[in-house]
């Protein structure tokens, strides 16, 4: 049933053998993956430590239970039983690779790349090894070693397309003249679709860098079409959920539950699009020397599902209204469990850390009832600028309105109207950067941010690009340079092509240049 794709006639079949038979190890374990897979996380959590405490030894338990932990952002969790698998066995390939991923979400960059440099050493032909080990060199800076990595990947195993992506999408590559004629041969072999995505993403990014645009153009549309076809996106769900915040955010309702929760002033939440210019902002920040960058943090989107799947397996309508179904004093425990997981994360004692997650800007109002006291920024840019940066970005996960130019374009009209709704209805809550200000006026810019920190002005926050901490994201090498203003105006290479983003977007390009000038 499971080879035939027919997940609930299988979840069936094992739920009435288990009725009958008790405690199989391996049919727990099944139910779990079945679980997991169907996104019921806490299900398959309850699984595994169940299957874990009947078989301890029980090693394809204790990996994918590893997985949900880190799924579930319990990374040091995730970890502990990755070393109980390592004990039992310390030639376990597979937890080796999982424990990089996890030392990667612990920020523990160093640990990943001995892990991998290990592997390597006794296993060179390992071609999603070296790619790890590229990802984890390109996060710390080390940029010449993650190229020699990538192209160790590349040699090992030519269809590949995660190291081309990779290579291509560091600032101001250049493919050499026979990688690029490898490259292109490539986007006419039959892969498998996640390397055709990558190969037309890395195709489309070299086309780019040669001033080749419209065929660029054709590359990444390729791409996203691929994206589409595998990871289809309803744009109606985010509108669902601003009219529905809209609704439930009101000023009364915001008035009638202010001060309940945890009093906390650590956190400071940078918000908006992917591609807004955020990366640069928590750089800024991060340079402080009260203030710590940690990472894209998933805990915000983890209570607010949390909230949801309680509420709707209880009859109620679900989040955000799910928030007037828990005893108030819940809001206080939601903060302080907000703190307490992120805590890990936090390596620097300083008092003040941030949390860069974009799509948190779809939980201002979770995150002012839980945390009060916290500070949310909200990163914007020319929404065209943006649209046509999130178009042509491969990412990995969690972006599927990414895909085509009209859903990207609906979610920035949708976000534009939820922040509206909360400066109207928080007036003052939250602090709002325009990318194309803090490039032209960046001293002016950088004072006021820190003011509504609460936070005294440092020259170092100017000088950002000297500082060498770690950084994951897209942006991780622009943020190691100076603020130039090359890129401000780059989409409109491509602006022949944009028209459905154009025609979406409407009015809102006109008045974000109004609003610049």
């Amino acid at each position: 049933a499971i080879a035939q794709g027919h997940y609930q006639e299988a979840e069936n079949f094992l739920r009435t053998y288990l009725e009958q038979q008790g405690s199989d190890v391996v049919a727990i374990c099944i139910l779990a993956e079945l679980a997991e897979g169907a996104g019921r996380i806490n299900e398959a959590e309850a699984y595994f430590r169940e299957c874990l405490a009947l078989a301890p030894g029980y090693g394809r338990a204790r990996h994918n239970y590893a997985v949900v932990l880190l799924r579930k952002n319990r990374a040091a969790a995730a970890l502990t039983e990755i070393n109980k698998l390592l004990e039992a066995d310390p030639h376990n390939l597979d937890a080796k690779k999982l424990a990089v991923a996890v030392h990667v979400r612990l920020r523990q960059y160093q640990p990943a790349i001995e892990l991998c440099q290990g592997i390597l050493e006794k296993q060179p032909n390992e071609p999603a090894i070296w790619t790890s080990l590229g990802h984890v060199l390109k996060t710390v800076g080390r940029r010449d070693d993650a190229i020699d990595a990538y192209r160790r990947a590349i040699s090992q195993a030519p269809q590949y397309g995660e190291p081309w992506w990779s290579l291509a999408n560091l600032k101001n590559f250049q493919f050499e003249e026979d990688e690029l004629r490898a490259l292109q041969r490539m986007g006419d072999q039959e892969l498998a679709v996640t390397d055709r995505v990558n190969i037309q993403f890395a195709t489309a990014r070299a086309l780019e860098n040669s001033g080749q645009f419209e065929e660029s153009f054709r590359c990444y549309e390729a791409g996203n079409r691929l994206r589409v076809e595998n990871f289809p996106y309803d744009s109606s769900s985010m509108s669902n959920h601003v009219s529905r915040s809209l609704q439930y955010f009101s000023a009364e309702r915001l008035e009638e539950l202010s001060g309940q929760g945890f009093e906390a002033r650590d956190p400071i939440f940078i918000v908006g699009l992917p591609r807004s210019g955020s990366t640069l902002v928590e750089q800024i920040l991060a340079s402080h020397s009260q203030v710590e960058g940690t990472m894209e943090l998933i805990d915000i989107p983890g209570i607010a599902g949390f909230l949801n799947n309680w509420s709707t397996s209880n009859g109620g309508l679900g989040y955000p209204e799910a928030l007037s179904e828990v005893e108030v004093s819940a809001l206080r425990e939601m903060g302080e469990s907000y703190i307490r997981q992120t805590r890990e994360q936090r390596q620097l004692d300083r008092p003040c850390f941030i949390d860069k997650l974009p799509n948190n800007c779809e939980h201002i109002g979770l995150i002012h009832l839980v945390l009060p006291n916290a500070r949310i920024i909200d990163v914007r840019r020319h929404p065209m600028a943006c649209g046509f940066s999130i178009f042509k970005e491969h990412f990995s996960t969690g972006q599927n309105f990414a895909y085509r130019l009209e859903d990207i374009a609906r979610y920035y009209r949708d976000y534009v109207t939820l922040m509206a709704h909360f400066d109207e209805v928080l007036p003052g809550r939250i602090h709002r950067i325009m990318y194309e200000k803090l490039v032209e006026e960046t001293e002016k810019e950088v004072r006021a941010l820190l003011k509504y920190c609460g936070l005294d002005f440092e020259e170092q926050c100017l000088e950002f690009y000297n500082n060498q901490r770690a950084v994951s994201t897209a942006s991780s090498e622009q943020v190691r340079t100076p603020i130039y203003r090359d890129g401000l105006d780059h989409w409109r290479n491509y602006e022949n092509w944009l028209t459905p983003l154009r025609s979406e977007l409407g009015e809102l390009v006109e008045s974000y240049e109004s609003r610049l000038h």
